[in-house]
């Protein structure tokens, strides 16, 4: 396999805050993941494991596309891929075993940033999830990367 679809290993720290009604659940994980570069498109590639939990690991990727929108997509028994645009209300569907439920993501805050020396960035994401015209939660995503 060549390098470009193999990927630069890199490190990974994410952090996830979700607001449901007066709830509030945090969310952190350090792991390894890959880099893929194809033209201007960055994918970063990890999986996401709970070590307390009994769910299947979940293969998460996530797409930065040059002119700054974010791709994130969850592939595992339920299929998620939610585009994120600074400021835009985005529809998108969540597939279950049982079927799809359609929902949208508004995006207050999009902010992607690299750095030369080490090779790395950061991604900021806070959302807003709704199913069926309803809130569902209140989200944000902070993940940082190095290789």
């Amino acid at each position: 396999m060549d390098e470009q679809k193999a990927g630069t290993p890199i490190a990974i720290h994410l952090q996830t805050e979700i607001k449901q009604d007066d709830d509030i659940t945090s969310y952190k994980l350090d792991v390894q993941g890959r880099l893929v570069q194809m033209g201007q498109t960055i994918y970063i590639r990890y999986v996401e494991q709970d070590p307390e939990s009994d769910y299947q690991p979940v293969p998460v990727t996530m797409k930065l596309s040059a002119n700054g929108d974010v791709q994130l997509t969850r592939s595992a028994e339920n299929r998620l891929r939610l585009l994120f645009k600074a400021g835009k209300r985005i529809r998108a569907q969540y597939q279950t075993p049982f079927g799809s439920i359609p929902v949208e993501t508004v995006t207050p805050l999009l902010d992607v940033s690299f750095r030369d020396r080490p090779f790395g960035g950061n991604v900021k994401i806070d959302y807003n999830l709704y199913a069926n015209g309803e809130l569902v939660g209140d989200y944000k995503i902070r993940l940082q990367f190095t290789a």
